[in-house]
């Protein structure tokens, strides 16, 4: 990003000191700032009148894609949040092994997932997550993994299936917003509780566990969600306090 000796932005004498953010994050807003001051230079008004009058349309996306542009062509790729995503933008977003289909044979595989052999019941333990609601009972059910368009298709055709715990990476809930009421429990890869599909999952009155970090859990598995665990709070996230579910796999015993 070039220097610019134009006029100062409001934001440019900022007197506050606001976190330290991401690169990312960091040189999307000198692009937008940028942009926002080449504007008014040439709009040869004051900053009020600018910002004020008629100027709301200012921020477009003929804007944005081009800082998209420019990022992406200084050889930065997008971390992808959702399978889909990478499904659909390859071009944009980082490379990730198992980022297409649900077939029965893929798992999460987090590397810091913690496990443990079968208990007397036959449950081993295999991930820990973010409780979203504390609810009076755990959860288990059939773990089908949700990634994909297609099976979201299936299942508002013939519905979803009884006792179904969605195993997902999309925390936004877009993917599955049209069928998320049908599900017995939700296992969210990524998010905190404060994210979209968290706060739908609460309206739903649905067990969800968040930015789980989970292995050896396979389509069609039956899982149990710690339910009953504390659920974590905003300040839990702010103080790095370590508040979790745990989830379980059934074996044999």
């Amino acid at each position: 990003m070039r220097e610019s000796s134009l006029k100062k932005l409001p934001i440019d004498s900022a007197r506050y000191q606001r976190p330290v953010a991401s690169p990312l994050v960091e040189a999307t807003l000198g692009l937008v700032r940028e942009k926002i001051r080449d504007a008014w230079q040439a709009s040869g008004q004051g900053w009020n009148e600018f910002a004020m009058r008629g100027n709301d349309a200012l921020v477009t996306g003929e804007m944005m894609a081009d800082i998209e542009a420019r990022i992406l062509a200084s050889g930065h790729r997008f971390d992808w949040s959702a399978s889909i995503s990478a499904q659909e933008r390859p071009d944009i977003y980082k490379p990730a092994d198992g980022a297409a289909g649900d077939s029965e044979n893929f798992m999460f595989a987090h590397p810091e997932a913690q496990t443990a052999d079968a208990d007397e019941r036959g449950w081993a333990l295999r991930g820990v997550g973010d409780n979203v609601v504390r609810h009076a009972k755990d959860v288990t059910g059939v773990a089908r993994y949700i990634r994909s368009n297609e099976r979201v298709l299936s299942y508002l055709t013939e519905g979803v299936p009884a006792g179904t715990i969605a195993v997902i990476d999309d925390s936004g809930g877009t993917l599955t917003a049209p069928i998320i009421d049908q599900f017995a429990g939700v296992i969210c890869a990524g998010g905190t509780v404060r994210s979209h599909l968290g706060i739908l999952t609460r309206e739903y009155n649905i067990p969800c566990l968040m930015n789980a970090r989970i292995t050896g859990i396979r389509d069609g598995d039956t899982v149990m969600i710690e339910a009953t665990a504390p659920a974590k709070t905003a300040e839990d996230y702010q103080n790095n306090v370590e508040r979790t579910g745990r989830v379980w796999l059934k074996g044999d015993i």
